[in-house]
């Protein structure tokens, strides 16, 4: 079978297919199809099912980039899988959702749908549980959120805070006073907010207190204010850390709790505080709870596929457990 697909612009055309034709060959790989391209024209072909396909993705990414979005290999794999599993219909929602720009002029925006629900979540509430593994982007768009939410003047400062969990009783072995002790545990969320302000406005807000980024034992005692607080790593909290957190909230402020339940360090017999309140909170109106699967993982493509294959290993082990036990 065969399909044409006619194109107005060139430069849409290059978008669409990448650096090196990468985007049409992963297509081509992943779609068993051959795609053709004739000055203006794209033909695609192979077996019906597997050019309907291609053509819906094919279809789909060139709205995507009619939008002004650059379409990249990680684009393109989560049209595939999106269009392979009948949804989708919702991605003509993604792109033009600019959060925030950084300091070197790049807009940050949803690349997923997973990753605009939680988006439209932190704006829509005053507490947000984002849960999900390593590259869903669950940090990185807070930080964002956070940042606009500063420059818009809806707030006063922005506070990062995680658990200090693996430092324990070790930090007495550290060099320096505590700040440089624990430093180690918060650097991921200095990291981010390097990328939006700039090394210099950083510091300078750091030092007007604009900025605090400290450990979870720092918040004990306070009522935050008119500020954009995010918890990072909160599978790594106590449930009475996490109820302590929780009642920091002053107004006028917003909470944003990101986690990956299945990365817990709590020693053997501690509850995680985000398991918990993942419970207990989801019935409360103005607190969403929002999870993001492997699909919204926007790293290397090679990391979508370790997080499967160590889902796969664990269901696997824990089948086998409890054979063993019956």
């Amino acid at each position: 079978m065969e399909e044409i697909l006619k194109f107005e612009s060139l430069d849409l055309l290059s978008n669409l297919f990448g650096h090196l034709d990468e985007n049409i060959r992963r297509i081509e790989s992943e779609l068993r199809v051959s795609v053709t391209n004739r000055g203006d024209e794209l033909k695609i072909s192979g077996e019906a099912e597997n050019v309907a396909d291609a053509k819906k993705v094919i279809e789909l990414l060139s709205d995507l980039a009619q939008k002004g979005e650059l379409i990249d290999g990680q684009t393109v794999a989560y049209f595939i899988l999106s269009v392979r599993e009948g949804k989708e219909e919702s991605l003509s929602d993604l792109g033009g959702d600019c959060i925030c720009i950084t300091s070197r002029g790049k807009p940050v925006k949803p690349k997923t749908l997973g990753q605009k629900e939680y988006v439209s979540a932190i704006r829509s509430n005053t507490i947000t549980l984002g849960v999900g593994p390593a590259g869903t982007g669950k940090t990185y768009l807070a930080d964002a959120m956070a940042v606009t939410a500063l420059r818009n003047k809806l707030v006063d400062r922005i506070v990062l805070t995680r658990p200090a969990v693996e430092a324990g009783e070790k930090l007495g072995f550290l060099p320096g006073d505590l700040q440089d002790k624990v430093d180690p545990y918060l650097r991921p969320l200095h990291d981010a907010l390097f990328d939006f302000l700039g090394v210099d406005t950083y510091q300078s807000y750091l030092e007007k207190n604009i900025i605090e980024v400290a450990p979870l034992a720092y918040m004990r005692g306070r009522t935050l204010d008119d500020s954009f607080i995010i918890l990072d790593e909160a599978q790594n909290t106590t449930c009475e850390q996490m109820k302590m957190f929780l009642t920091r909230l002053g107004f006028r402020s917003k909470i944003v709790i990101t986690g990956d339940i299945t990365q817990i360090d709590l020693p053997d017999g501690k509850q995680s505080g985000l398991k918990q309140a993942m419970r207990v909170l989801e019935s409360i109106d103005d607190i969403s709870i929002q999870t993001l699967s492997p699909k919204d993982v926007v790293r290397h493509a090679l990391v979508q596929k370790i997080i499967r294959a160590y889902d796969v290993f664990s269901e696997k082990q824990s089948n086998s457990d409890n054979l063993r036990k019956k």
